[in-house]
Order: C-alpha cells, then structure tokens, then sequence
C-alpha cells in the first residue's frame, strides 16, 4: 500500500482534529492530563473552589479512583503478564471496584476506609480482560479473560487508528474524490457495528463513515452517503468498502449553530437575563469533594467513566424523629439504546449501546457555566484514565444547585370558612445534580432532583444533532410515491431517519436497610356494582401482589391496565401499620417494537420491559453486560431476570426503562431543540404524614430589594 500524500495527512489532521472536538475524553490544553510528576488544578467558575488532584485522597468507600491511586494502578499493571509493559496491552477503562455492600453501610466517617481496588478492562491481543486491582496489597488479584462475548469500551485510540486506516486506503481516497470532496475537508467517523453474525465473529471491526465540514463545523448536517468502509482493528486494515454510488451532499447552509457566527436575525423579543439570587449563599453543603447534605437529605455523587453520573447512600431525614434513613443504595443509568430504523445495508448496523461502546463518562464536555448550570452551582470534576493508564481530568463534569421555578410545593386557600383569610403555601425549592454527555451527534443530559418531600426526580434530556441520511430529494413534492422508508425530508437532501432512544436506569433501592424489600404490584381493577346497590355501575379496587420471583416482576407499562409500583420495607411499619415504602412513578414512555428476535434487539433487551426487578448481584450492573462492544446478548438483564430468582423480603434491585420514538421534523434542523422524559421515585407510606408541613414560607423580608422595571 502506497504511503498516504501530504494531502492525505492534512485530511488525517483535520479529521483527527474534528474527533477531538466530538470526544472530549483525549488531552487537550485545558483537560487537566496528569503525569506522575505533573500537576494540574480543575478550571471552573471559581477559582477558590479549584481542587489540587495531583494529591486528592479518598475519604469515603465509594470516592471514586484518585489521579495517585490511577497512577499506582498502571506501575502495578506494567508488570502484569497481558503486556501492559510492553505495549501490547491497553486500558479500556478504569474505575474503583466498590468495597462489598455490607462493609459500605456499617461505614462510620473517621473509620479506616476498605481495601482500595481497582476494576480494569482492558484489551491483549484480540482478548478481552477483567483485572482487580488490589490498590493495599500493589498486586492484580483477579484476571478474568472473555468472561463472555464481546469486547471492552472502546477508547478514542481506537476511533483516531480507524480513521487513520481508512484514510490509507487508496480505494477509499478515491470514492471521496470521486464525490468532489477535498480531502482537507473530509471528516472519516468511526461507526459502532453491533453484532449481526459471520462478519463480526471473532474480530473488532469499525465501520467509517464520512462527512464533509466544509463551510461548516456541522459535518453532521452534510454526510457522504452511500459509502463506508470496515476496518478490522486487529490487523489495522480495509477489509470491506462499499460504495453505492453519489448522493447529493447536502449544502452547507442553515448548518451553523454557534452563536459567535450567526447571522440569522432572531424574529422574537429579547428575554432578558434571568437568575435565582440566594442572598445567603447556597443551602446545600459538599463535605469531602463527594457527599452532599441539603435540607433534609444526605447522598453521595460521583463521576464515572462508563454510567457518567452515580448517586449512592441516598438518605433522607424522618420528619418526626430526624433520623437518617436509607431510601437508595445507588443508582445511575446503566445503559442506552438507540437503534435507528433503515434496514440498508449502509444502515442496518446503527444501533448504539452509547454507555457500554463509548461510555458517558469520558464525552461529558465541561458544563456551560450560566447556561448548563446557575451562577451558584457547584461543580464536580471527573478522573478517568487513558489507555496507556495516565490519568485525566475531565473539568466541571457535574453540578450541583438549587431549582426555584416558581413551583409550589403544597398549597390550600380556605373558601368555605366565612371570614377566614387563610391562604397557606409554600414553595417548592429542590437540589439538582446534573451531568451533561455529547456521545458523538447527540447531546443527553442526566438529572437528579431531591424534593424535601422525599421525591427523586430523574430526567433525561436529549439535543445535539441528528443522524441524518443524504438523498436526492429536495422536496416531498418530488417524492411521489417514493417516500423514504427510514425518515421524513427534514431539509434540502437531509432525511432524519427514524430512531429510538432508550434508556435503562440501575436503582438498587434500600428502604430502610438493604436485607428486607419487595416489589409490590398495586392493582387497580375495575368492579361491577350490583344491581339495585347504587346508583354508580362501576369502581375501582385497589389489589396488592406482592413479587415473588423475578419473572413476576417483569413488567410492561399499559395505560388500560393501570398498576401501581411500590418498593417496601414489610419489617418497617408505620403507626397505622402500613410498610415502609416508596412507589416508582413512569412519565411519558416509549417501547421498543423490535422483534426480540432482531439482533440489535437482542442485544438491547433490557429494554423489553419498562420495569424489571432483580435479587442483588454486584456483579449485574450494567443492563448490557460487562463487555458490550459486538457483544452477542448473553449477558444482559433479561438474561439475569429469566433466573427467576427469589426476590420477596430481599435485597433487590429496580430496573426503570424511559425511552421516547423520535420521528424527525424540520425544527430538530440543524440542532435540536431539547426532548425530556423523567420518572419519579415518591414516598408511600414511608412518613406518617406531609413532612414538609411545618417549612416555613417566603416572605418579602426575607429577599434583596429587586422591583420589577416599570415601563413608561
């Protein structure tokens, strides 16, 4: 193969450049890479709240790894047999192997922290390997190889060395030039395959894609169609092209979004600035870099390289005695599934698994102060490692804040009492956390809201941009009878093709202790009134059944069937004898249509059911496995779930899947504007009454002097 011309290096560059910008998880100026020697403080909004993490240290079971503790890991894998020494060998990902659960909970700050480990997937020679590393002892105490199908979390090397191979292939080269694209402005992206059979068997393939950035950084908007190229990652080479034929590139204009260029005049008055003035400061509290206490609640939150944002220890204070207790161990989104809906053959492969292939950790850009978060946010740095094992900050990864929009909390004007001026209500104030991930095109953002009424709020949003498919069409006029199966036209030879997100979130729920919870299906069953016994002809009866197995507990949402979900604690009574519990609340929901037979949907079978309930495994985390690259579906929730293991009284985990259809229209063009789904975990039972009726109201005293502007 002939060595690539200048021209092709610039094409590399640039290409490698626009990755960067996509990935965020590769070294730049201001990334915070760290040597062993080097020192590197977080950027944020302010300067005084910079952490130093060339010498941070753990102080809680769950902190996660430390850029030391990172560091140690790699010197103790450089003499470990795979050849992490000799280069041969790299890391996936990094992160700490949680301390057993029990020893977690009896945990007391000022006691000695448990061992210190280190779980590490990592890639040898075609092999995939699980390694513990036992941070006390300096020794690797587990090395698991191929524990089932599939590959690691691929790394940014892995996305820079397939475009790299692709732009090597003359053939390929010349199928771009062929379309009159300019090398220089050519954008090879790496595409994630999933697993359909014979030509992924047995090796790591990418398939390439190619867009043009040419008068735009919006190469999304301007895809080469028709063409791809496969790239085995084992013997770094071409092993397939397929070239169509010419599409039409769409144009380049209408594709910008950044507001520093844009020359669109915007036909809508202007909205002045806006912000929530907290006169004495913020009310939540960050002990230790991790645990966070507001009001009534206690939790802890941390980045992660693959679930990006995790919330642990969640406790909330009992409005009658003050005592913390336990509502949920952890939770965090455990994995995304987004199959786009083109059978094509250069199509039928998209269907993403974002946090198993890529992981939300490492592409969580730093959040947009003022615009992502409030001026008094809190922000939260990420530590990841890189595949030579070096460790890198991800800057203001999360943040922290409180929400006022003008909710009310609880309320009651009193109509029926004459003369009586009573007008009670409060407003209702909650904590966010929130973590913001750009997994290529698209942009999610996770957020976990605390009530003090006990509610958890959890919303995922998703913007960004589409993934689009070029077509000869200009208008739907010119369609005819030809309208394309995979989308609507959404611009000038722009087709949005049709995709589903799903996404599957881990609640290990813990009410009031770990060992004693079950599942509880509260049924509302409609009932037939007797003739000649009341006016009425019908009602509905509350039912309860309590979960035996897990199979009971495989659950399908069904607005005519109507349930309701709780988790309870049956040994933690209320004074009225009610257990102790807290009920799942579904939003707007979506389900997947696939056939359980299609092989993406195989391997996204977590996202069969909307709920699903399984026995605790530390060990069943993530719904599509511990490895998810070209995985083959044998190891995901639906496979754990169909043990059909004992969950009554037990210590048990809640399974919640939100997804939403997205049909694309014109406004998702050139960026979306943002789409939102949420589920809420609500107290049943769990107070012995409202445990905010006794919080105060705001009165004007308790603000700074601000009149609304008066217009003469």
């Amino acid at each position: 193969m002939a060595e690539p011309s200048l021209a092709r290096l610039s094409a590399l560059f640039f290409g490698f450049l626009l990755l960067l910008a996509t990935y965020s998880w590769v070294p730049r100026l201001h990334s915070g890479l760290l040597s062993g020697t080097g020192v590197q403080k977080t950027l944020g909004p302010d300067p005084k709240l910079r952490v130093d993490h060339s010498s941070a240290k753990p102080h809680h079971p769950l902190d996660p790894l430390t850029v030391q503790e990172i560091e140690r890991v790699r010197t103790i894998l450089l003499d470990h047999e795979p050849g992490f020494g000799s280069g041969s060998a790299t890391i996936h990902s990094m992160a700490l192997d949680e301390p057993d659960k029990t020893l977690v909970v009896k945990w007391k700050k000022g006691n000695r922290l448990p061992s210190r480990r280190a779980e590490v997937l990592a890639l040898s020679v075609g092999q995939s390997h699980v390694i513990v590393v036992d941070l006390d002892s300096g020794r690797v105490v587990s090395d698991v190889v191929n524990p089932t199908s599939g590959y690691p979390i691929l790394t940014m090397d892995d996305l820079i060395v397939a475009s790299q191979v692709a732009l090597k292939s003359i053939e390929f080269n010349r199928s771009v030039e062929a379309r009159g694209v300019k090398l220089s402005d050519l954008v090879a992206l790496p595409t994630f395959t999933g697993w359909f059979g014979p030509e992924e068997e047995g090796r790591r393939i990418l398939k390439v894609q190619c867009f043009t950035s040419q008068d735009t950084p919006n190469y999304f908007m301007r895809p080469i169609e028709g063409l791809y190229a496969t790239v085995d990652m084992d013997k770094l080479e071409v092993i397939k092209i397929v070239d169509k034929g010419m599409v039409p590139i769409p144009k380049a204009a209408g594709t910008e979004y950044r507001y520093n260029v844009q020359n669109k005049p915007v036909h809508m008055d202007r909205i002045n600035p806006i912000s929530i003035e907290q006169p004495e400061g913020p009310s939540f509290l960050v002990e230790d870099g991790h645990l966070v206490k507001w009001a009534n609640w206690v939790f802890h939150v941390k980045a992660d390289h693959r679930a990006g944002i995790i919330i642990s220890q969640a406790t909330v204070r009992d409005s009658e005695t003050g005592e913390p207790r336990s509502v949920m161990y952890k939770g965090f989104p455990s994995e995304l599934f987004v199959p786009y809906m083109d059978p094509g053959e250069l199509w039928y492969y998209k269907s993403y698994l974002d946090a198993g292939e890529i992981g939300l950790g490492p592409a969580a850009m730093p959040l947009v102060p003022l615009n992502d978060c409030p001026r008094n946010a809190y922000y939260i740095d990420g530590v990841f490692a890189l595949p030579d094992g070096k460790a890198i900050v991800q800057p203001n990864m999360i943040c922290l804040f409180e929400r006022y929009a003008g909710d009310v909390s609880w309320r009651h004007s009193e109509i029926l009492i004459p003369n009586a001026d009573i007008r009670e209500s409060r407003p209702k104030v909650t904590l966010v956390a929130r973590m913001a991930t750009s997994v290529g095109n698209y942009d999610y953002t996770f957020d976990w809201e605390f009530q003090t009424d006990g509610l958890i709020r959890v919303t995922v949003a998703a913007s960004g941009m589409l993934m689009v498919k070029g077509t000869p069409y200009e208008n739907v006029d010119d369609l005819g009878d030809k309208e394309d199966d995979s989308g609507p036209l959404i611009s000038e030879n722009v087709i949005g093709v049709v995709h589903d997100h799903f996404i599957t979130f881990h609640l290990d729920m813990d009410i009031d202790g770990p060992m004693n919870n079950s599942f509880v299906k509260v049924h509302l069953e409609k009932q037939r009134v007797q003739s000649g016994k009341s006016p009425r002809k019908s009602y509905l009866k509350v039912k309860k059944y309590v979960a035996k197995t897990e199979k009971d507990a495989q659950i399908k949402l069904s607005l005519y069937d109507p349930y309701e979900f709780h988790i309870v604690n049956p040994n933690r009574k209320s004074r009225l004898g009610n257990p102790a519990g807290y009920r799942i609340i579904p939003g707007g929901n979506a389900v997947s249509l696939l056939d359980h037979d299609d092989p993406p949907q195989i391997r996204g079978a977590f996202s069969n059911n909307q709920i699903w309930v399984t026995r605790y495994n530390r060990s069943e985390q993530f719904a599509g496995g511990v490895l998810v690259y070209q995985s083959h579906g044998d190891d995901t929730l639906q496979v754990w779930s169909d043990r059909d293991r004992s969950i009554e009284n037990n210590d048990i985990v809640v399974w919640y899947t939100l997804g939403f259809h997205h049909i694309p229209c014109q406004e998702d063009y050139p960026v979306m504007p943002t789409v939102a789904a949420s589920f809420e975990l609500k107290p049943a039972n769990f107070f012995e009454s409202n445990p905010v009726i006794g919080v105060a109201p705001i009165f004007e005293k308790d603000l700074p002097v601000c009149r609304p502007f008066a217009s003469s």
